[in-house]
């Protein structure tokens, strides 16, 4: 599995979030909400350092990761985040 994310997506995570360089983004795994890989659950993001990271991502200064705990919701699935034009924000494209 690989985490990428596209440099427009991950300047808006600096500016909606208010973010400096240096910081890392976690991608989480949350009961609840809509998704298209797993019924029932959805995905969260937090900033918080990571404790045991499976897979990262570097982009605009931001480290992006997914603990190992939460690989099982990809179902071995590679992740890019791109910008979506027309709702303006970040979606997970998964292959």
């Amino acid at each position: 599995m690989n985490l990428q994310v596209n440099d427009t997506a991950a300047q808006w995570y600096k500016e909606e979030m208010e973010l400096k360089a240096g910081t890392f983004i976690r991608f989480y795994v949350r009961y609840g909400g809509f998704s298209q890989l797993q019924s029932g659950f959805s995905l969260g993001v937090s900033v918080e350092e990571p404790v045991d990271p499976a897979v990262t991502a570097e982009s605009e200064g931001l480290i992006f990761y997914i603990e190992e705990k939460d690989l099982w919701y990809f179902d071995e699935r590679d992740v890019e985040v791109v910008l979506d034009k027309k709702s303006n924000e970040p979606i997970f494209n998964h292959h």
